[in-house]
């Protein structure tokens, strides 16, 4: 590609190499039981031609993982982010009790391909499976790892190939959360506006679901990821804290991830803001941390009751998907 978002613009379809992420089959008799007591969205959802997206979480509610899980004969197939291939699966065993379930670790079986178009490529080898990864529909091809040139090949004679950074791009611009960045163990999938994409609310009862029924219940939650996009056009970058302007001792919020859009000509980053303070048009400051103070790492930090002189960035918040 010339650049990260002229393809994505073009009418041509893209395709994304994804084989890096882990891969689980989970099989058993138990299976769908044991599985579905674990994600926050219903596996009855998924076929051997569709795949649903879900979190894993702890009891209080809190991600342990993001993944994507599809049907595949007697077994799901299951992937999520590569650094997770360790943690996932132990998580995943240490469930399983008196289950007829086993979990493998395929990852170095399988070639994993996403393909972004509204209908679904015509190719000679894979299984092909319907998924929304991003904002437009989607395809993976689950195809053999020693076969990974070969099918490599096939895509790039008739698709776009997407590179990472115009991957990551295109995510920012749609709001979608990443793992690492906007999804930690510390981080509620609801607070990361995931609850039209990978939370059911009518399934039976799974670890954490307690917390997502009470917040759905309230109608809140401690913060929200949130786009912005500064209003003098400078750079951010991930690890910046924010701050209301009106009270920059206060940390209300912090930068997970930051681009620039060549396809909006600016700016822009995503962030968690606090309760309060992320309404849309709401203006905040944006700086690096600055020093370390007893409570921890604090960018606006103040010395003797004086405002500490810190170089800040006025940012604004703005609705996701950014436009």
């Amino acid at each position: 590609m010339d650049t990260p978002n002229r393809s994505y613009q073009s009418e041509q379809a893209i395709f994304l190499d994804l084989s890096g992420r882990v891969k689980l089959r989970v099989t058993g008799a138990d299976r769908l039981r044991f599985l579905n007591g674990q994600i926050t969205n219903d596996l009855r959802k998924t076929s051997e031609t569709s795949a649903i997206e879900a979190c894993i979480l702890n009891a209080k509610g809190k991600t342990d993982a993001h993944i994507y899980v599809s049907a595949s004969g007697e077994s799901f197939l299951v992937d999520a982010a590569a650094d997770l291939r360790e943690a996932l699966n132990i998580r995943l065993e240490r469930y399983v009790i008196a289950d007829d379930v086993q979990i493998e670790d395929v990852t170095d079986q399988f070639s994993l391909f996403h393909v972004l178009s509204q209908q679904s490529p015509a190719l000679e080898r894979g299984r092909i499976v319907s998924v929304r990864r991003f904002a437009e529909p989607g395809w993976d091809i689950w195809s053999d790892a020693a076969q990974h040139h070969v099918s490599l090949q096939e895509l790039s004679s008739r698709l776009a190939l997407c590179d990472s950074d115009a991957v990551e791009v295109m995510r920012i611009e749609q709001g979608i959360p990443r793992w690492g960045r906007e999804l930690t163990n510390e981080i509620i999938p609801i607070e990361a506006n995931l609850e039209q994409r990978a939370i059911d609310y009518q399934k039976g009862c799974y670890i954490g679901q307690e917390v997502i029924s009470r917040i759905k219940m309230s109608g809140q939650t401690n913060k929200r990821l949130c786009g912005l996009i500064p209003l003098d056009a400078l750079p951010l970058q991930p690890g910046m804290k924010l701050a209301a302007p009106s009270a920059l001792g206060k940390e209300v919020g912090w930068i997970t991830s930051a681009t620039r859009s060549e396809r909006l000509g600016k700016e822009i980053a995503l962030g968690y803001v606090k309760r309060g303070f992320n309404s849309v048009n709401t203006r905040l400051a944006a700086a690096s941390p600055s020093r370390r103070t007893a409570g921890g790492l604090d960018a606006f930090a103040t010395e003797d009751s004086e405002p500490k002189t810190v170089r800040a960035i006025r940012v604004e918040v703005v609705p996701l998907p950014f436009h």
